[in-house]
């Protein structure tokens, strides 16, 4: 298959206008606008197989990354004397990726997509290194911001490569498996963490990814990866980078973001939240991102987040879902291992162990949705259920008590993970069956962005809610305790034990346990939330295959179906 020909097959509109495809919920589609996309056109065998596989383990490691930090901070904050700096471990990472965010989606539109998915992961292996051979605290964080830069375009750039190797009707099922195995990362993030800690070193939590990164980074070298349209040579696109990139849009975005990050990794820890260090990085971010809207109004569909794009009830829909699915996942990943590790006195690895029915039903039904959803068609009942399912999961998670018995805590963990699990694939479903193949990497900036912001909210928001429950809880009950709640609250949780002991202990713990039911309830309205974005993803049946439209400021200018048409229709998807 040739790249012109391929342009062909995925640029073809209808002269219609965009918005015809999202009449009241449904995206269904007469038999005019079906048309069956020739497999032939698609890799196959062992070519298909050598791309998926490099990519679905590359989104591993990034989740991998993302969670095996966890069980290791302890060592590293040994080894380099700093405590201090706990906080960004874990924020360097996530504010590396932030700040990248907006630009991968015109990074992908405009240069090949094997090289840049290899630009981004080569940075993220950097990142990587640096960690690992890391002398000082500051060294560490440096490496952790590059690895999170570099991660900021694997998501995305595994989702527009399973846009363009897999025919439509496939890509729900490969969509789930490819996050499904990546998001196991979570699931064995804490384990492998805790393991190469006690037995190896901490370094390895970071060298792992260097051998493997390397036999996958040959692998996609030697495979052809199809674009969905003809692109500008590289040169050229650098020479007008300026418009062509949005470069004044992703100077507006990426500090608007960094700013409010580090408004909320400072707010109630460092400074207070009234200090003016927190309000002016509060401020600054809102009038920055105020200009970045006003700039993109005026860039059409040049820019790098086009309003014509967001407008469209999926778009948005899809961002809100996403926005709010990564906090509910995330909340309770954090919160049930302080429950083990505190509360039940488990070791990082067995908490980790104990954790395993919540992330693998995460997993699995990542996966199965996706395979069902090809099956059956509609993805909405699976983001419905399964955000319903895990607001249910929280529920009886909020009721979790030092005594409960481990029969309960596995079953409300299942509940929990298998809602998940099932809701986490539709919106980027959703986003395929919408847009052609040009566009996706735009729309996957968008809702990715979305989603990473979603979760640093959600995780900063959690932290002040257990916070503040636990210093009200240890306050109420001090003269049970014994002990003043500022002293346990300044030296970290896993020092209750080396303060009180016996009936002080249990009683403590009761208020341990009372702030993570506070976290909990958070986690019920961010589920609930989710449920309500996700009526906006449509009732689709994804088994009808309709030629999609490039979504435009201007659609009445879309020609019909002829090599002038699909030229101007072209330019247009690439700008």
């Amino acid at each position: 298959m040739t790249d012109s020909n391929r342009s062909v097959y995925t640029n073809k509109v209808l002269p219609e206008e965009t918005g015809d495809l999202e009449k009241c919920g449904s995206d269904s589609v007469d038999s005019k606008d079906e048309a069956a996309e020739d497999e032939s056109d698609f890799p196959s065998g062992v070519a298909l197989w050598s791309i998926l596989g490099p990519v679905t383990i590359a989104y591993f490691l990034v989740f991998l990354d993302m969670c095996v930090v966890s069980t290791a901070t302890p060592a590293i904050t040994e080894r380099f004397n700093s405590l201090v700096d706990v906080g960004w471990y874990g924020g360097a990472y996530q504010l590396g990726s932030s700040a990248l965010q907006p630009l991968t989606g015109k990074i992908y539109s405009h240069f090949n997509i094997k090289w840049s998915f290899l630009a981004f992961f080569f940075l993220f292996e950097l990142g990587s290194a640096i960690c690992g051979a890391a002398v000082s605290s500051p060294m560490f964080i440096v490496g952790r911001a590059i690895a999170g830069a570099g991660s900021s375009g694997i998501g995305n750039g595994a989702m527009t490569i399973i846009s363009v190797i897999l025919p439509r009707r496939k890509q729900a099922q490969f969509l789930g498996m490819n996050m499904g195995i990546g998001q196991l990362g979570i699931a064995l993030g804490p384990i492998l963490g805790g393991a190469f800690t006690q037995n190896i070193t901490w370094r390895w939590c970071f060298y792992i990814n260097l051998p493997i990164g390397g036999a996958l980074a040959i692998l996609l070298f030697l495979f052809k990866i199809p674009e969905p349209t003809t692109k500008l040579a590289p040169r050229q696109v650098l020479s007008t980078a300026i418009k062509s990139l949005d470069l004044p849009g992703f100077m507006l975005v990426s500090p608007a973001a960094v700013m409010f990050l580090l408004a909320l990794q400072y707010g109630g820890t460092m400074h207070p939240w009234n200090s003016p260090v927190v309000i002016g990085l509060l401020v600054g971010a809102a009038v920055t991102f105020i200009l970045f809207l006003v700039w993109e109004y005026q860039q059409g569909d040049g820019a790098m987040v086009p309003f014509a794009m967001i407008r469209k009830r999926t778009v948005w829909s899809a961002a809100g879902n996403l926005f709010f699915l990564l906090g509910a996942i995330l909340v309770a990943e954090y919160y049930l291992a302080i429950y083990f590790q505190i509360v039940l006195n488990n070791s990082p690895i067995m908490s980790g162990v104990h954790m395993l029915p919540a992330t693998l039903g995460l997993v699995l039904f990542t996966m199965l949705s996706g395979m069902m959803t090809e099956i059956l068609g509609y993805y909405l009942p699976w983001n419905l259920g399964g955000s319903a399912m895990t607001a249910i999961g929280y529920g009886l998670m909020s009721m979790i008590k030092p005594t409960t018995s481990s029969s309960k805590w596995l079953g409300y963990q299942v509940l929990y993970g298998v809602g998940s699990g099932a809701m986490t694939s539709a919106p980027y479903i959703a986003i395929q069956n919408l847009v052609p193949p040009p566009q996706i990497p735009i729309a996957m900036a968008i809702i990715i962005f979305c989603q990473n912001m979603g979760g640093a909210v959600f995780l900063i928001a959690a932290n002040s809610v257990f916070t503040n429950g636990l210093r009200k809880e240890l306050q109420k009950h001090i003269g049970e305790i014994g002990v003043n709640p500022d002293v346990l609250l300044s030296t970290g949780l896993s020092s209750i034990r080396s303060f009180v002991l016996g009936d002080k202990l249990t009683a403590a713990l009761k208020c341990y346990t009372t702030a993570i039911s506070h976290v909990m309830y958070l986690g019920i309205g961010v589920s609930v939330a989710t449920f309500v974005f996700g009526w906006g993803l449509g009732w689709v049946d994804i088994r009808k295959v309709k030629q999609l439209q490039a979504i435009k400021g201007n659609p009445a200018s879309t020609a019909p179906n002829t090599k002038e048409g699909m030229d101007s229709t072209e330019e247009s998807t690439i700008a």
